[in-house]
């Protein structure tokens, strides 16, 4: 019963949040992590933050969705600017910022120190996002952030797997970290593509043989991500990179037959639902129960502080400003610098854009730290190899959990101001896009309409009955073709009474537009947002009909 009250107290926290936010105008993570500190205040009972469950239950699902739904041509066309944040900073990161940890805090060993700055340097996707909703970042900025963060956790948390091991045994090895890493990355991505077309490849089968279940088609959807983390797990590799591959990979397979693939129009509905609500449910519970650890955290300060040579609380803070300080100053050096080459190597192709100071400043401030950062410095060992008691464990859990708070506040206030008149390389119309897709999807259908409508009335004793319903459905098409998008005439054509064979050949044009639009997308005709945007509508229009 316990258990049971505990996550009811979790969930009503969640739903209080959106509203204590918008009344307060405080940012929501903020909230929930309040929410779950006054949880604990209040029932002086805190949830026992096991980092290895905290992990499966949570990452998976939320970076498998992240990996599904960011634009992959926003992804392919930074690609370079991602791999540099994702790979080249967290490694500057980790070796910049453990020295300096070092320095700063002599009882801490080199090792320990490794290990808090790597778990230090990924950005929080979940976080990015919670910030994007109060301090509206431009969409390309957006997707190189959600890119940096979807892949900079399995780098980072690869370093500190290494970092740990070198503090637990005194071993270090370049050749064996190096062949680590590539494990962990390599198999982690391939277990995560394998799963996903396996379980994809399954389910279609099942479908196309006995009919599609929507219920059992939604909960497979939720199941793929916990299996790619445990597969990839049990292989000893990276859960966390898994997942993003599933995701990614579950795109692409429903970009087989179009873009919403093989599922029917209800599925596809009904499943979007579905894991839109499991995202504001998981993001929340996130900080929620990141708030619940913060009293615990915070109490056990006074015992951190004597086992440094400074004994004086207020050298806590001290450590934590500086170290966001220097992580702000890295980031925006690699950042500033990683734009400089970047344009330097495309040169050719016209004027060099200018580095504008306040992107970078949007870009290094824009990296916060969330739940992945305590959960992952929660996994050091209490102990060394030799049985003896971690070293500096406590304070570093303080540190990285004072750091995560920081951040956060420093994003969610600068962030709003320095976007005020950023500039940002322009980008194409989607509009325009949309356009050009409702034209040719509406083409489409007007030639599948017409088919359907002959072969239909082959052999039949009243052949006009049928071209004379394909005329109406096909000036509706016409109509849309020279407007360039629905009307509300359409809407009434729709939802008057129809019958049968009005209906068979309006569900014909309504595939047509489908496959047309999924064609686009992977033509790379058509952006991938809008595709999705516009297939939604034709699945809405659809479900009429069935």
């Amino acid at each position: 019963m316990h258990l049971i009250e505990t996550v009811l107290l979790l969930l009503l926290a969640v739903v209080v949040s959106g509203s204590v936010a918008r009344i307060t105008r405080i940012a929501l993570p903020l909230v929930q992590i309040g929410l779950g500190a006054a949880i604990v205040l209040a029932t002086g009972t805190t949830v026992d933050l096991e980092p290895d469950i905290f992990f499966l239950l949570f990452l998976p699902p939320l970076l498998f969705l992240d990996g599904w739904r960011i634009p992959k041509e926003a992804l392919f066309r930074d690609r370079a600017v991602i791999l540099e944040l994702a790979l080249g900073l967290v490694l500057f990161t980790v070796i910049g910022l453990g020295f300096l940890i070092w320095w700063m805090i002599p009882e801490m060993p080199l090792a320990v120190a490794f290990a808090l700055a790597a778990i230090l340097s990924p950005t929080d996707p979940i976080a990015v996002q919670a910030i994007a909703a109060r301090a509206p970042i431009p969409k390309r900025l957006m997707h190189i952030l959600e890119g940096e963060s979807l892949l900079n956790d399995a780098t980072g948390l690869t370093c500190m797997r290494i970092a740990v091991v070198a503090a637990t045994t005194g071993a270090f090895s370049i050749g064996s970290a190096i062949g680590s890493f590539a494990w962990l990355a390599l198999v982690g991505v391939v277990t995560g593509v394998l799963v996903t077309m396996a379980i994809s490849y399954a389910k279609g089968f099942v479908s196309r043989r006995w009919g599609e279940d929507v219920g059992a088609q939604i909960l497979v959807s939720l199941l793929i991500p916990f299996a790619a983390y445990l597969v990839a797990e049990e292989l000893h590799a990276s859960g966390i990179l898994a997942a993003v591959a599933a995701g990614v990979t579950m795109s692409f397979t429903e970009r087989g037959g179009g873009i919403g693939g093989q599922s029917l129009a209800m599925t596809r509905i009904r499943r979007g639902v579905v894991w839109d609500t499991v995202q504001f449910v998981a993001n929340g519970i996130i900080f929620v129960i990141l708030g619940e650890q913060m009293p615990s955290i915070l109490a056990r300060a006074a015992e951190v502080v004597r086992g440094t040579s400074r004994p004086e609380v207020w050298w806590l803070a001290v450590y934590v400003f500086t170290i966001v300080a220097a992580l702000a100053v890295m980031r925006f050096v690699w950042v500033w610098t990683s734009l400089k080459l970047t344009l330097f190597r495309r040169r050719h192709r016209g004027p060099p854009a200018k580095v504008g100071l306040r992107l970078t400043l949007v870009m290094s401030l824009a990296g916060v730290r969330g739940a992945i950062t305590l959960a992952g410095i929660l996994t050091l060992p209490f102990v060394l190899g030799d049985g003896s008691p971690m070293p500096s464990r406590n304070l570093a859990i303080f540190l990285a959990a004072g750091v995560i708070i920081v951040s956060l506040l420093v994003a969610t206030f600068a962030l709003p101001r320095l976007m005020k008149g950023v500039e940002l390389p322009p980008e194409p119309s989607q509009e325009r896009e949309e356009d050009r897709g409702r034209v040719a999807a509406a083409s489409a259908a007007l030639r599948a309409v017409e088919d359907a409508s002959h072969a239909m009335a082959e052999g039949k004793t009243n052949p006009d009955l049928y071209s004379d319903v394909a005329s109406r459905i096909m000036e509706v098409y016409r109509r849309r073709i020279e407007t360039h998008t629905r009307t509300d005439e359409d809407d009434a054509v729709v939802a008057r009474k129809i019958d049968a064979v009005e209906r068979r050949l309006w569900l014909a044009g309504l595939a047509a537009e489908r496959e047309e639009l999924g064609r686009l997308a992977r033509a790379r005709q058509l952006d991938e947002v809008a595709a999705r945007k516009m297939i939604r509508e034709v699945d809405l229009q659809e479900l009429r009909y069935l």
